[in-house]
């Protein structure tokens, strides 16, 4: 009889080509997902080198980062986002490889899009250019973000070179109170291990919580592994996997529906499994969570004050009062009642039909505050159409939001949506980063979409639960 192995050691191992002499693995990439931002310097390392794309029916493109989302007519505005995009258009025509353009009527954000289509499937490795890659690991795909040197890399040989994470069991047990989300959860995760607690650890998500989600629900605790330090997070596949899996374009049909579902059940994490750490969480614990500071581990519950001082470690300090100075916040303070300037809805951790569901059901009870500026943000062409037949972007309109077009948007400010100057602003992305939506002074405060939403009607920080 076998021993019992958890999902990570049998994907590793099965994907697994040779051990470098470095004590590295040769892991072969089974899903190569690229964008505008990062593939163009890969595509010209190959081409300098004469090399072809080893698999391109195993790589797939979209724009997202640099896409504007109030008109996306060619050429577009920027030079720059114009070439980029030329630049992919280019290459995927050259080496064969499929791009989800805004044409296709499949455009969107990669983590959103990989999903919805069926490409991210269980019990595989995914790399793409980008740190939020982890993302698909929802799915119970050992998934990761990786540089442009090593998107030349899977290009040219379809493999990377990795060493093996340490393996970290996060199990969240009981149940969600009311008005609390798969973004609080993650984001209470990140606020008590630490963004750099996940250093050199692969997250495995598990426990009743998790069980009960959805997949959209694990796709943003997934997202926000790497704002932890860990590479990789993922959840075991399931039943609510397969479902949601069944008849997406790229997943597989009849017989061998059945040998992939078959494949993904027993890739699974086996009861007793070892881990090297595991850590428990209890849902009633945890509250809706707003960050205050310039990392996403510096967050609160949204009724507790930030924290005094004296509660911090010796070795936080500095990096705590740097926050609070940035931000222009006082310790011991409270989180509810900030004033925000603007509120944006979307990003690859929050895009999705559900999140956009739940934001709308909080929108349609009032009105945008005088003088804040909103954008909400399909995070694809697919869940855009999917609002506007609920007549989800009809709710946004009549409370004063700005609907717009699938892309990044606000999360990282490689576009048009940018922050100006001292502006406050609650987002459901998943950095708040110095800069990071494109104001270096511009102040950020995570949180969930039905957070965003009641803060914009208020226009400030409030407790979603005093509206739901």
């Amino acid at each position: 009889m076998t021993s019992p192995r958890s999902l990570f050691d049998k994907v590793w191992e099965a994907h697994a080509v040779r051990e470098l002499p470095d004590g590295q693995t040769q892991l072969f990439i089974g899903l190569h997902l690229i964008h505008e931002v990062t593939s163009p310097q890969a595509f010209a390392m190959i081409e300098e080198m004469g090399l072809p794309v080893r698999f391109p029916g195993r790589t797939f493109a979209t724009v997202d980062h640099i896409i504007p989302t109030d008109s996306q007519l060619r050429p577009l505005a920027d030079s720059l986002a114009e070439e980029m995009m030329v630049a992919l258009e280019t290459n995927c025509r050259k080496h064969g490889i499929p791009l989800f353009d805004t044409a296709s009527g499949h455009q969107g954000i990669v983590h959103v899009i990989g999903p919805e289509l069926g490409l991210t499937q269980p019990a595989t490795t995914v790399a793409c250019g980008d740190s939020h890659t982890s993302t698909h690991g929802a799915f119970g795909a050992i998934a990761f973000g990786i540089g442009t040197s090593q998107v030349r890399d899977v290009l040219a040989t379809q493999c990377l070179a990795m060493a093996k994470p340490r393996l970290r069991r996060i199990e969240v047990t009981g149940k969600l109170g009311g008005g609390v989300y798969a973004k609080d959860v993650i984001l209470h995760v990140i606020r008590q291990l630490g963004v750099k607690g996940g250093v050199g650890h692969a997250y495995e998500y598990a426990g009743p919580v998790i069980e009960a989600m959805t997949i959209e629900e694990r796709l943003t605790v997934c997202n926000m592994s790497i704002e932890g330090g860990a590479r990789v997070g993922y959840v075991s596949p399931d039943e609510t996997t397969f479902d949601y899996l069944k008849g997406r374009t790229y997943s597989p049909e009849g017989a061998a529906w059945t040998r992939a579902v078959d494949w993904w059940r027993s890739m699974a994490t086996d009861p007793g499994a070892p881990f090297d750490d595991r850590v428990e969480f209890a849902g009633a614990d945890i509250p809706p969570t707003v960050t205050w500071g310039i990392n996403p581990g510096q967050a609160t519950g949204v009724d507790e004050p930030l924290p005094a001082l004296s509660s911090v470690p010796d070795d936080e300090r500095p990096g705590f009062t740097e926050a609070l100075t940035f931000m222009g916040f006082q310790a011991g303070q409270p989180i509810a009642g900030t004033p925000i300037d603007v509120a944006f809805i979307g990003s690859c951790t929050n895009g999705r039909i559900s999140d956009l569901r739940e934001a709308a059901r909080v929108a349609k009870t009032g009105q945008v505050a005088p003088g804040v500026r909103t954008l909400v943000v399909p995070g694809s062409q697919e869940v855009a159409r999917q609002a506007e037949a609920e007549g989800l972007d009809q709710v946004f309109k009549a409370a004063g939001f700005d609907w717009r077009e699938p892309g990044c948007s606000m999360c990282l400010a490689m576009n048009p949506d940018k922050l100006v100057g001292r502006e406050m602003c609650a987002s459901s992305s998943n950095r708040n980063f110095k800069g990071r939506q494109g104001s270096p002074t511009g102040r950020t405060l995570l949180m969930s979409p039905a957070m965003v939403a009641a803060a914009a009607l208020r226009g400030e920080v409030t407790d979603v639960r005093e509206i739901l």
